[in-house]
């Protein structure tokens, strides 16, 4: 049977290693053993913060409405509660974006929602 060389894969499995540790301080970047722990790790923490991320943009979201929605009287959560009784079904996404860009439509949502809510007594 030939003898395999396997000199040529292994060059290329380390060229991609490395290639994902650029940027990396140390030996972190230039030594295959340290940069493959290193690229391992960081791709655990990508993928968990591909998840925070979410709850993150929806945590500005629903901010950023609380500050809108407060100038016009009402609060995020009574907001949200007229919504839901309006009928209306736009996501925080799209209503942040309409409170920043669109502040007249946007107070045209908020009327909507405030007419759906119970008067207070």
């Amino acid at each position: 049977m030939a003898r395999v060389k396997r000199g040529v894969t292994a060059h290329a499995k380390h060229k991609k290693t490395f290639k994902a540790a650029k940027g990396f301080y140390g030996r972190r970047k230039n030594t295959i053993r340290a940069a493959k722990a290193a690229v391992d790790r960081s791709m655990q923490y990508a993928t968990r913060d591909r998840k925070a991320k979410k709850r993150v943009f929806r945590a500005l979201w629903i901010q950023r409405l609380n500050a809108a929605v407060r100038e016009h009287g009402l609060t995020y959560s009574r907001f949200i509660d007229g919504l839901a009784k309006a009928g209306v079904e736009v996501d925080r996404k799209v209503l942040s974006e309409l409170a920043i860009h669109q502040p007249d439509a946007f107070a045209a949502i908020v009327v909507q929602a405030k007419s759906a809510l119970p008067k207070a007594a």
